[in-house]
């Protein structure tokens, strides 16, 4: 609305432009069919904060049809709430913002698995004429049922362009890391060092495959690797307070290093260590998976296996901008590989 209260249009920002209306179009819409010099640009995008345009959008659903409308849209489903207070998911979720903003894709909304269950949400949000794509983010970690494996299957049916970030789920294209390899590498890091043995905390998926495929792999007893479940920093706080009542009472000697499932549960381990005065590394070992930031500024600083969390949200965004996010048969899984940061911890 103008000042006037009068309903600003297309032809308005034309006019306050001096250009044409399909020209006004073309930077609206984000098209690549047609260059437009910086210059107009620069001026229709003024001419449009000055007189507040905003777009019409049952407008422009007539004039593209809705799907083609809702083509640029991108849709992301997350496991649970408790992803917003998780330093690696910011980042993937960042590389999705920042892909699709360069891509001059939309997310359209941000939703839990658990929400979809409600079928009125479901059909409004789950649906070719609202989005072209759609990101599930580590949903492994709420299908619990035959029903939540029926709905991913509903989902699928409805969305084309759908990519598992972070996770694998058969018939639909993929974008993750190995966790196993990942696991393996920093098992395999800390023998080369010369720390003879391990226990893991943390994760209790693939990446206790990878600590045993090292054990293995150095001639080592696969039997004497010590396991704790744990998830979050408060987890790996109690799992290694847990873990050192539990060789106290059968007096046996701690494990000289710990492989961690990712850096949050390292520093929680951290955490306990220090406050207990065992100093890392001289009497216990520390390696971990994800290289979150904060990573590098734990006391001492953690040596952690890189994962490129950022760079899995924008592959998953580009796959369903280039139209590789296919199905069946055809679904695609790219592995995005680990390297390790050397820092103190080991």
């Amino acid at each position: 609305m103008d000042s006037r209260g009068k309903k600003v249009t297309q032809n308005d920002v034309a006019r306050e432009a001096g250009v044409t209306r399909s020209m006004v179009s073309y930077v609206i819409s984000g098209s690549n069919e047609r260059s437009v010099a910086p210059e107009t640009r620069r001026r229709i995008l003024d001419a449009i904060e000055r007189l507040g345009y905003r777009p019409n959008k049952a407008a422009q659903a007539l004039q593209q049809g809705n799907e083609g409308f809702a083509k640029n849209q991108i849709g992301v489903v997350l496991c649970s709430p408790d992803v917003f207070r998780r330093p690696y998911y910011a980042e993937i979720i960042e590389g999705i913002h920042t892909c699709a903003h360069e891509n001059k894709y939309h997310v359209r909304f941000i939703r839990f698995f658990a929400e979809l269950k409600n079928p009125v949400l479901f059909n409004e949000l789950i649906h070719p004429e609202e989005i072209g794509g759609l990101i599930l983010v580590s949903t492994d970690q709420c299908i619990k049922s035959p029903a939540d494996e029926e709905l991913v299957k509903k989902i699928s049916g409805r969305i084309k362009n759908i990519v598992c970030v972070e996770w694998k789920s058969e018939g639909l294209s993929s974008v993750l890391f190995d966790r196993q390899d990942a696991a393996r590498k920093a098992a395999s890091y800390l023998f080369q060092k010369g720390y003879d043995t391990v226990a893991y905390i943390g994760q209790q998926d693939d990446r206790i495959m990878g600590v045993k495929q090292a054990l293995l792999e150095n001639n080592k007893d696969v039997s004497t690797l010590h396991v704790e479940d744990a998830f979050t920093r408060a987890g790996g706080y109690s799992a290694v307070k847990e873990m050192t009542k539990i060789f106290k009472e059968k007096n046996q000697e701690f494990p000289r290093a710990i492989v961690c499932g990712s850096d949050e549960v390292a520093e929680g381990i951290l955490c306990y260590l220090n406050e207990h005065k065992i100093p890392v590394p001289q009497k216990v070992a520390i390696i971990s998976i994800d290289n979150i930031e904060s990573s590098g500024y734990t006391t001492p600083p953690l040596t952690t296996i890189n994962v490129q969390k950022s760079a899995m949200g924008c592959r998953a965004v580009e796959m369903i901008v280039n139209g590789s996010a296919a199905q069946g048969e055809n679904a695609v899984c790219i592995n995005l590989p680990t390297n390790i940061v050397e820092r103190s911890s080991c």
